[in-house]
């Protein structure tokens, strides 16, 4: 898997993979499970995040690790980490942090570097979760699916905006899951064909099934934040989500055939231009009337007709040789 280099934002203390103890340990045995913490101004919540995931790890005997990433916290998260996960005698934990907030995304990437299982759990620090749902998603991947999302039941703040952009996913892209933005859990080979730009961590799920990888979902529990603030907050990112549907929307149905929409596109504003010519040709030699605007709609509506299907050409060779990286990069992997 090759994420973005997030070597440059780990603090100059964390440049290599540590353990709970603070010290590299390369000989320790490889988890099959890595339980993917981002964290932003969580130190409140540390002390219960170690203490109960550590719990469920022993109740359940998980083959399992917890790989934090501080994305840029100015509370202490990351001090209170390592003190909640050494008083909570926890096992395998990796440290990274980022100098400044980059986002989730990011942390994802960040950690999915560093982790070291074949499962993949993303769960949020804030504990809306019970850490009891982790070997319930490694279940489910078990029985062969290879992404495994979380359905919130609960009492949800944002029922309206989250029901609406989830069932335009569900529409435009066909995703068989009704909660693209909850806890989640993938095997790791699913982001190497996938990747991910700035928040879009929320279309993880969407970009690997357009991959061909096999989804499934499952209700879980969701409860009240315990400590802290949210982090997704404000009318602003409603507008941002818009954009990155509309980019993904993109990527995953008009990037493979780019002639399909500026190929279409382009000529049926050719097309359109050649009708408007017709009426102004009736209106010159018929009615006898001379209509410049018309004569300048022509002329607008056939340059760009020609563009944009001279787009198309450049974009299909561009997506040839995006499918050739992407080959390279699969054999190189294999």
């Amino acid at each position: 898997m090759s994420p973005p280099d997030a070597s440059a934002d780990l603090s100059p203390a964390e440049p290599d993979r540590l353990s709970d103890s603070g010290t590299r340990s390369p000989d320790r045995a490889t988890p099959r499970i890595s339980v993917v913490v981002p964290a932003l101004n969580e130190a409140a919540n540390m002390p219960e995040l170690f203490a109960e995931v550590a719990k469920t790890f022993r109740s359940h005997d998980l083959d399992a690790e917890v790989v934090l990433v501080d994305d840029g916290s100015t509370d202490g998260t990351l001090e209170a980490a390592r003190e909640a996960a050494e008083d909570a005698d926890f096992g395998p934990v990796t440290y990274r942090q980022h100098r400044q907030n980059r986002g989730k995304t990011e942390a994802l990437l960040t950690a999915a570097r560093a982790a070291r299982g074949e499962y993949l759990v993303l769960y949020d620090a804030d504990l809306q979760h019970s850490p009891e749902e982790i070997p319930r998603f490694v279940d489910e991947l078990e029985t062969g699916f290879d992404v495994v999302t979380g359905r919130k039941v609960g009492d949800y703040q944002k029922p309206f905006v989250s029901g609406l952009y989830n069932w335009l996913c569900r529409v435009i892209f066909g995703v068989p899951a009704h909660d693209l933005n909850s806890m989640k859990a993938f095997r790791r080979e699913v982001l190497d064909d996938i990747r991910l730009r700035k928040d879009w961590h929320r279309y993880l799920v969407v970009l690997a099934h357009a991959q061909g990888y096999r989804v499934s979902e499952i209700d879980i529990e969701l409860y009240p934040r315990r400590r802290g603030e949210s982090k997704y907050t404000g009318q602003w990112r409603i507008l941002v989500g818009i954009l990155d549907l509309v980019t993904v929307w993109f990527q995953v149905v008009c990037s493979r055939k780019p002639m399909l929409f500026f190929g279409v596109t382009g000529l049926g504003l050719f097309t359109l231009g050649g009708v408007v010519g017709a009426v102004a040709l009736y209106f010159r030699f018929v009615l006898d009337q001379g209509y410049r605007p018309l004569l300048n709609l022509i002329v607008l509506l056939m340059v760009l007709g020609v563009l944009l299907f001279a787009v198309g050409f450049l974009a299909e060779l561009m997506a040839t040789l995006r499918h050739e990286i992407e080959d390279l990069r699969r054999d190189l992997r294999d």
